[in-house]
């Protein structure tokens, strides 16, 4: 027979068996297909649950990858990215003053960033990174075994692509929804962007620990160069850090960022990047770690300036978004080696106080400092601060007296004067007598002589003649703004209420010349990729004639040579100036400049106490002053002595302090500047000079009496001479002239009384008071306030 597979289906012969066999076999043959057709059936069970547990789990996760896919943002969204760029502020030098920011960063192009850096990153985080396409399966299941060895997490498994997803778009919750739209950006990202761009892109997003996002941030934080000069041991210890930024931090926990730095070093050996010998080399290198910086709300540079051009200009303007997230670009004026040099200074001051510099020619600020701490008070004193100035207000009162034709060379008196105010509302008389520092008078003397060494009664006198409308007028032409300027004649003392800031403002109308300028802090506003915003220049408009300026600048380059500023004396320099003292001592000032450099000091207390007997402008804040510019002349290009313009109408007069008229050998003699064709023509005859000649001379000084004077004396002040001389005066003439002099009886001084004042004169009260400023405490609470409001702060 044929051996065929058709043998097997061929029937077998039966064979005769027992009762006994056939019952046992019958019952073999009857429970064998029930016990088989019980394990398949369960077997189908079991088959078909699985089936359907991974039907249900393929559609659970297909609404969940569904669900979680609509929430995320689009191809064309993701393509158009922008990641919050810290805006940079920068001073005049384009150095850099701080950074305003949510999230620390600048971005750096792949190219400028070095080799080593990248493979560091890779080598540490994910060294499939150029093979795989967003998600590394490999490295799951090697993490997962590795993990579960374990019995902890030691290895995770995301891709660069994936913390780049997360960090991009989504919160750091760990959840099972978060994984899944990880993984589904991941794979988009891969999509849309090359390995290069995801690269560079990881590397500006990621986050370095203690405010620093991005490797632009950390290089600066950390070791404060840029990335493009990161060494590979630097590089190493950067990479290391991205696990846990806080866990690794070298600057608090040094040994634990020694280990990780170790780990990525060791990790690039073994991926080919490096040789064990560059491993070893870079281990050994002791790396050199910067201090950590104080948050960007706390301005660690220039703080009073930042918050100044933060809150009234940058926010109103761009608002919180564009400024701590659009990447901005400020340009400012300030000079950063001269806001040291000022925040240096006024460590000088027992007190609080306030410097403020400003380049005269344009109105750039070149320094402010608005008090001595600013994380203790964010009350901005140069801004802020209302101030009497006193005597440092002077200036324009005699400023406004030239544009009347008065002369620094013509004569008033120094003498007591005094003015009925009428009844008090406590039924007393009320007289305001306006008295000398030194409650000594000297009788008849010069503008120049009253003004360098500021006698208040003089300066009384001279507001009087002038008339306060014309004071004010002329104050609001040289930049005061000030809501606080009273109209009387207390103003000619310094009782207006203005900043140090406004005080430099004006002051430069003396230094450039006769124009005012607006001060502003900003040059140019421009986006990260040079957009230009807005830019800022030089806003010049006249106030008063040059003549005018210049002679009034002469007189108080004087107050600094022999007045009440020698102290600001700066060795090399023509100075200008003035001190101010109110009433109590409770403020003190001095204003002025050199060639190019405008500087105001201010001193006093918040809660308006005293600063202390003596404490005048030129014992407190006049060596603060000489003490600032001295430093601030070796930072800025600056001409050493104030150059008159050729085709300016002013004459250059050696003149006699004490008489206004042309010096002789004998006088005390300066040189001041005057309007051409105003100088006397002869020559002192207190110290020499005739008086024929004097007498005769159409520009000789002219003795100036006030309406209060006028009133007083019973002489109109028309008929007013100069005063005479005494014999003993005559003998201490260095020279006589060859024909007797005339000799005059010296008028006795008047007994003054207290009758109503001349009709027109404005009358001021007898103690001015300061406008209410807020507390400490409100400042504080409204400065939180705004941060809260340009939602900078929580």
């Amino acid at each position: 027979m044929k051996n065929n597979i058709f043998n097997f289906f061929k029937k077998k012969q039966p064979q005769r068996t027992t009762k006994n066999d056939r019952t046992s076999r019958g019952t073999s043959r009857r429970s064998a297909p029930r016990k088989s057709g019980f394990l398949g059936k369960l077997a189908l069970i079991l088959a078909f649950f699985v089936i359907f547990l991974f039907a249900v789990a393929s559609v659970v996760g297909v609404l969940l990858i569904r669900d979680a896919a609509s929430t995320l943002p689009s191809l064309e969204e993701m393509a158009n990215y922008e990641p919050d760029l810290s805006t940079i502020v920068y001073d005049r030098n384009e150095k850099v003053i701080t950074r305003l920011f949510h999230e620390n960063r600048t971005w750096v192009p792949l190219s400028q960033i070095p080799l080593v850096m990248q493979e560091a990153s890779i080598a540490a985080e994910d060294s499939a990174f150029y093979s795989h396409r967003g998600l590394d399966f490999v490295g799951i299941i090697r993490a997962f075994w590795v993990n579960f060895r374990s019995g902890k997490t030691v290895q995770g498994a995301s891709t660069i692509t994936q913390q780049l997803a997360w960090n991009l778009f989504l919160t750091k919750e760990k959840t099972l929804q978060r994984k899944i739209k990880e993984a589904i950006l991941s794979v988009r990202l891969e999509k849309i962007y090359s390995k290069e761009q995801i690269l560079e892109m990881y590397l500006n997003m990621i986050y370095f620990g203690h405010g620093a996002w991005g490797i632009h941030s950390a290089s600066l934080l950390y070791f404060n160069k840029e990335p493009s000069e990161l060494d590979l041991s630097e590089a190493a210890l950067l990479a290391g850090i991205v696990k846990g930024p806080e866990y690794y931090t070298p600057l608090r926990h040094p040994e634990r960022a020694s280990e990780r730095q170790a780990y990525v070093l060791g990790r690039m050996v073994h991926e080919g990047m490096i040789t064990p010998e560059q491993a070893q080399g870079a281990r050994r290198i002791e790396l050199d770690f910067q201090t950590l910086k104080k948050p960007a709300i706390m301005f660690d540079e220039a703080p009073y300036f930042i918050a100044h051009i933060l809150f009234e200009q940058l926010l109103p303007t761009y608002g919180s978004d564009m400024v701590y997230r659009g990447g901005l670009r400020v340009h400012t004026t300030l000079d950063l080696d001269v806001q040291h040099a000022a925040e240096e200074s006024i460590k000088g001051l027992k007190s609080e106080g306030a410097i403020v510099a400003i380049d005269p020619g344009t109105g750039e600020i070149l320094a402010m400092v608005g008090g001595k701490d600013f994380e203790q008070s964010k009350f901005n004193r140069a801004t802020q601060a209302f101030r009497q100035p006193g005597s440092s207000f002077k200036p324009f009162v005699y400023t406004a007296a030239l544009m009347k034709g008065l002369r620094p060379v013509d004569h008033v008196l120094d003498a007591p004067v005094s003015y009925d105010n009428g009844i008090d509302e406590r039924g007393e008389r009320d007289i305001w007598e306006p008295g000398n520092y030194t409650k000594e008078y000297k009788g008849e003397v010069t503008l120049l002589q009253a003004l360098v060494h500021s006698y208040n009664t003089s300066a009384v006198r001279v507001a009087h003649i002038t008339g306060i409308p014309g004071i004010i007028d002329l104050a609001r032409r040289f930049g005061f703004t000030s809501p606080h300027i009273p109209n009387d004649l207390s103003l000619a003392l310094g009782s207006a209420n203005v900043t140090p800031l406004e005080m430099a403002s004006a002051y430069s109308v003396f230094a450039n010349g006769g124009s005012r300028i607006q001060p502003y802090s900003i040059r140019r506003v421009s986006t990260a990729a040079g957009e230009v915003l807005e830019q800022y220049g030089p806003t010049l408009s006249p106030a008063v004639p040059e003549e005018i300026a210049l002679s009034m600048r002469s007189v108080l380059m004087e107050v600094v040579r022999s007045g009440t500023g020698t102290r600001a004396r700066v060795p090399g320099y023509e100075v200008f100036g003035k001190t101010g003292t109110t009433n109590g001592y409770t403020d003190a000032w001095f204003a002025g400049g050199v060639p190019g450099l405008v500087v105001v000091v201010y001193a006093g207390n918040d809660d308006n106490k005293s600063l202390g007997k003596t404490a005048t402008g030129g014992v407190i804040a006049a060596p603060v002053w000489q003490a600032f510019v001295s430093k601030a002349v070796k930072y800025l290009t600056l001409r050493e002595n104030f150059e008159v313009p050729e085709e300016a109408m002013v004459d250059a007069v050696t003149i006699c302090k004490d008489s206004g008229f042309l010096s002789a050998e004998g006088c005390p003699s300066t040189v001041i500047l005057l309007p051409s064709g105003e100088a006397p023509l002869s020559t002192c005859p207190l110290h020499g000079g005739s008086w024929i000649m004097a007498e005769s001379d159409t520009n000789e000084p002219r003795m100036l009496l006030s309406p209060r004077d006028e009133e007083v004396l019973g002489v109109p002040a028309q008929m007013a001479g100069l005063y005479s001389i005494s014999v003993s005066d005559m003998t201490a003439a260095t020279a006589l002239p060859a024909e007797e002099p005339l000799f005059y009886e010296r008028p006795q001084a008047p007994s003054f009384a207290p009758p109503p004042a001349p009709t027109g004169a404005k009358k001021p009260t007898s103690t001015p008071t300061r406008p209410r400023e807020r507390t400490p405490k409100e400042i504080e609470d409204r400065f939180q306030e705004l941060l809260k409001e340009y939602g900078i702060s929580d």
